[in-house]
C-alpha cells in the first residue's frame, strides 16, 4: 500500500478542472440512500448527474439481492473544511511529532483537504452494500472509519480483513470500476467520477467537476 498516491499530492492537486456545468441530481428515488449523514437541507444525497447515472449502471452490475447504498454525496465547503481541520486537530493530538506538512499529508488520507474536495463538486460518493432487506455486508470495517481506529483496514486492498469482506469488496469494486468510477485506495468506500483523483487516475488531461454551491 505504500504507493498510494494521496489526494494532497502535486500530481493531483496541479491538475486543472475544465467545469462541465452539469448540474447536481438527487439520489434519492433512484438508488438507495441511508440517512447516517443527511442534512436539513439534503445536500448529502445529491451528485452531478453523470456520477449516478454511473452509479445506477454499476447498480445493474451487481448480482440479485445486492444494492448499492449511497451514505453521503455532495458535501458543502463549510463542512468539508471542518472535517478536514477536525481529523487534523486528532493526528496532531496523537502525534505532536509531525510537522505541518506531515498533518496536512497524513490528513488527506481521511479527508481531502479543500481545495482538491471531491465531494464539494458533487463528483464523490461514499457507499456501501446491503441486502433485499436493508441489512449491510461485511465489508471490513464501517463506512468513515478512519486508518486509526481500523488499524488501516479501511485501506481498499487491506490484508487483515475477513474473506467475506474481502470477497465483497471485490464484488463492489468490480462493479464501480467497470461504471468508470476511481476508488480512493486508502477507503474502500469512497468513489468518484470527473474530479481531479479521477482525472490522475485515468490519465484524462483535467477535471470535469469543480467545487459548486447546493
Amino acid at each position: 500500500m505504500s504507493d498510494i498516491v494521496l489526494i494532497s499530492d502535486p500530481r493531483v492537486t496541479s491538475l486543472p478542472v475544465a467545469e462541465c456545468g452539469e448540474p447536481l441530481s438527487d439520489v434519492r428515488g433512484r438508488l438507495r440512500v441511508d440517512g447516517r449523514l443527511a442534512d436539513d437541507a439534503g445536500a448529502y444525497a445529491h451528485l452531478r448527474e453523470g456520477v449516478l447515472a454511473r452509479l445506477e449502471d454499476a447498480q445493474a452490475l451487481l448480482p440479485a439481492g445486492c444494492h448499492i447504498v449511497v451514505v453521503e454525496g455532495y458535501r458543502p465547503l463549510a463542512l468539508q473544511r471542518k472535517y478536514f481541520e477536525d481529523y487534523k486537530d486528532e493526528l496532531r493530538a496523537t502525534f505532536p511529532e509531525m510537522s505541518p506538512e506531515e498533518l496536512h499529508s497524513a490528513a488527506s488520507r481521511y479527508v481531502s483537504p479543500i481545495e482538491v474536495a471531491p465531494h464539494t463538486a458533487g463528483a464523490a460518493v461514499d457507499l456501501t452494500l446491503c441486502d433485499d432487506d436493508g441489512v449491510e455486508f461485511d465489508m471490513g470495517t464501517a463506512v468513515n472509519d478512519n486508518p486509526e481506529e481500523s488499524d488501516g483496514a479501511c485501506y481498499t486492498d487491506a490484508p487483515d480483513i475477513s474473506a467475506d469482506a474481502r470477497q465483497n469488496r471485490k464484488i463492489l469494486s468490480t462493479a464501480l470500476e467497470t461504471a468508470g468510477l476511481v476508488n480512493y485506495p486508502t477507503e474502500w468506500w469512497h468513489w468518484s467520477y470527473g474530479d481531479r483523483y479521477w482525472a490522475m487516475t485515468t490519465g484524462a488531461e483535467a477535471a470535469v467537476y469543480g467545487p459548486v454551491d447546493f
